[in-house]
C-alpha cells in the first residue's frame, strides 16, 4: 500500500479499523480530527491519563485537527482529497453534504479517488438518516437473536463485533474499489451499512428461512448444526471448547469419553442430526471432563487427534507458546509512553510484510506538517502559474 494516502475521517470503530489495516500495509493514512479530538480518544482504559485504545486503533496515522464546520477547514480537507486516493467517513448521510464536502464535491475535485461512506443503515432507505452504531447492527441483525441461553435475554457481543466485521468490509471494499480505478481510471463511492456486513456474516439463516421457515433458536455455546459444540468445565474450575463438526472428529470425541455406542445411532451420522441430540452427547462428554484438569484434557484431545482448546482470558493469551513463537504482540515505540504493547499485523505477507512505526499520536500533532505541505504545494502552484502568465 506504499505510495497511497487514505483521509480517515471516521470516528469510533468502524472506519478507523478499516484505515488501520491499510495503514499496517503502509498506505499513509491522515486521521482528520474535529477540535475536540476522536471520540476514541475518552473511551476505555487510560494509562498515566493516555488513551491505549487510541493508541492501537490509531497507530501509522498522522492526526490533523480540521473544524470541517469551517469554511477554511473544509477548503483544507478538498486540498487533502486531491492528493488522497481514498477518503473514509462515518458521518450521518447528509452531514458531509451539509458541510460543502459532499461526494459531488470531492470526486470533481479529484475524479480517482475513493470515498467509503461507512453508516449503520446505508446511505438510503427508511433508516438511513438514523443515528447508529454497531450494537443496532448486532440487535438487527439477528446475531442477539441468536446468542445466549435458550432461557435467557438475547445476547451481545462482548466486544464491538459489528464495528470489527464492517471495518473488514470497508478495507476490501476500498481494495476493490482501488483495483477498479486501475481498469477504469476513476473512483467511485462505497456504501457500506454495518447492519447488512453483519446479517451476511451470519450465514445461511435468511435463505433457510425464507425456504423453511426456520429461525435460529438461542443455543448458548451450543450449535444448531452439529454437535459436540459447547464448553465445559474440568476438575481444576478451569474451562474448555470443544467443536465436532465433521463426523469423523464426533467419532473420535465419544469414543475418547468411552461411549463408541453413540457412533452406531443413526442419528449420529449428520450434522443436524447430532445437533438434535446434542443433550446426549453432552451427558457423555461432561463427566469425562469433569473429572480431569485442563491440561490432562487438552493431552488426551490432541492425541486422540479430535479439537479442543483451552479458554484463556487475556494473560493466557499473552503467555501461550504458540502466540509467542508467532509474534502476536509487538512493543511500539510511542512519544507519550515510550513503548506501547499491542496486537501485531493481523495477518502475514511472505513479500511484502505489514509493520507498525509508531503507536496513535497526539491530537493534532501532523496538522502542519500535513497542511503545511498542502499550503506549500498551492503556494508553489500559484507561482508557477502567475509565472506563466
Amino acid at each position: 500500500m506504499a505510495g497511497l494516502t487514505v483521509i480517515d475521517a471516521s470516528t469510533l470503530f468502524a472506519g478507523p479499523f478499516a484505515a488501520r489495516l491499510l495503514g499496517d500495509f503502509g498506505a499513509e493514512i491522515i486521521k482528520v480530527e474535529q477540535p475536540a479530538g476522536d471520540p476514541v480518544r475518552r473511551y476505555g482504559h487510560a494509562y498515566n491519563d493516555v488513551p491505549l485504545l487510541w493508541k492501537m486503533l490509531s497507530r501509522n496515522k498522522k492526526s490533523v485537527v480540521l473544524d470541517l464546520r469551517e469554511a477554511r477547514d473544509a477548503d483544507r480537507f478538498v486540498g487533502l482529497a486531491i492528493k488522497a486516493d481514498a477518503v473514509i467517513e462515518n458521518f450521518r448521510p447528509g452531514t458531509l453534504e451539509r458541510w460543502g464536502l459532499g461526494p459531488q464535491v470531492l470526486t470533481e475535485a479529484n475524479p480517482r479517488l475513493v470515498l467509503a461512506r461507512v453508516t449503520a443503515f446505508g446511505q438510503d432507505g427508511p433508516y438511513a438518516g438514523r443515528p447508529g452504531f454497531g450494537t443496532l447492527a448486532e440487535a438487527m441483525s439477528g446475531l442477539a437473536a441468536m446468542s445466549g441461553e435458550p432461557d435467557g435475554p438475547p445476547a451481545l457481543p462482548a466486544f464491538p463485533l459489528g464495528d470489527a466485521v464492517a471495518g473488514l468490509h470497508t478495507a476490501l471494499a476500498v481494495l476493490i474499489a482501488l483495483r477498479a480505478r486501475d481498469l477504469i481510471g476513476t473512483g467511485q463511492i462505497a456504501d457500506v451499512a454495518i447492519t447488512e456486513t453483519l446479517i451476511g456474516a451470519l450465514g445461511a439463516q435468511l435463505t433457510v428461512y425464507e425456504h423453511l421457515g426456520i429461525k435460529p433458536d438461542r443455543v448458548g455455546n451450543r450449535s444448531n448444526n452439529s454437535a459436540p459444540r459447547n464448553v465445559y468445565r474440568c476438575a481444576d474450575q478451569r474451562w474448555v471448547a470443544l467443536s465436532a463438526p465433521a463426523r469423523s472428529v464426533a467419532e473420535r470425541v465419544v469414543r475418547l469419553v468411552g461411549r463408541p455406542d453413540l457412533c452406531a445411532e443413526p442419528w449420529f451420522a449428520t450434522g443436524v442430526g447430532r445437533a438434535a441430540h446434542r443433550e446426549v452427547i453432552d451427558d457423555a462428554i461432561r463427566p469425562w471432563i469433569a473429572a480431569r484438569g485442563r491440561d490432562e484434557v487438552v493431552a488426551a484431545f490432541e492425541t486422540a487427534e479430535a479439537a479442543v482448546a483451552p479458554i484463556y482470558e487475556v494473560d493466557d493469551v499473552l503467555t501461550d507458546p504458540q502466540f509467542r513463537a508467532r509474534g502476536l504482540t509487538v512493543d511500539v515505540p510511542d512519544a507519550e509512553l515510550g513503548t506501547v504493547r499491542m496486537p501485531g499485523v493481523p495477518f502475514r505477507l511472505s513479500a511484502t510484510p505489514g509493520r507498525i512505526d509508531w503507536a496513535g499520536p497526539p491530537v493534532g500533532s501532523h496538522t502542519e506538517d500535513v497542511c503545511g505541505t498542502l499550503a506549500r504545494a498551492e503556494t508553489a502552484h500559484s507561482s508557477t502559474g502567475e509565472a506563466g502568465a
